[in-house]
């Protein structure tokens, strides 16, 4: 009896956890697939937002990769990254010549989501590129 309820549990697990995509076009582990990425935009290069996207994930963890999607004329700049052992995937492209876009997600390693890190790391590259 207490067999066939755990089959039966850890059959339920595997049906509701699954995969996310993540903005850099790759997949992580999910058990719960609901919101777990915020966009923002700005009238800034993406050389600039990249740059500021860049300096605030370095401040707050560690970054692991750096990578360029479609490189070119519009090129999709994407940072993967721990901060505080979670993990982060920055998306940063053109939307057009004028604004930029930066997508922010966080998975915790468990496979759920972090709002509260996600909204704060969107704050800390808005304030970035506020300063001068």
């Amino acid at each position: 009896m207490n067999t066939k309820m755990l089959v039966v549990l850890l059959g339920g697990l595997v049906l509701v956890s699954g995969c996310v995509k993540t903005v850099n076009d790759q997949h992580a582990f999910a058990l719960s697939p609901g919101k777990d990425k915020f966009e923002n935009r700005y009238k800034r290069t993406v050389d600039l937002v990249y740059a500021a996207a860049l300096d605030v994930v370095a401040r707050n963890g560690t970054i692991s990769r750096e990578s360029v999607i479609n490189p070119g004329t519009n090129a999709v700049k994407t940072i993967e990254a721990k901060v505080n052992g979670q993990n982060v995937w920055v998306r940063v492209e053109a939307v057009d010549p004028e604004v930029t876009s930066v997508k922010v997600q966080v998975r915790t390693r468990g496979g759920g989501t972090d709002l509260s890190l996600t909204q704060q790391l969107q704050n800390e590259i808005g304030i970035k590129l506020a300063t001068p």
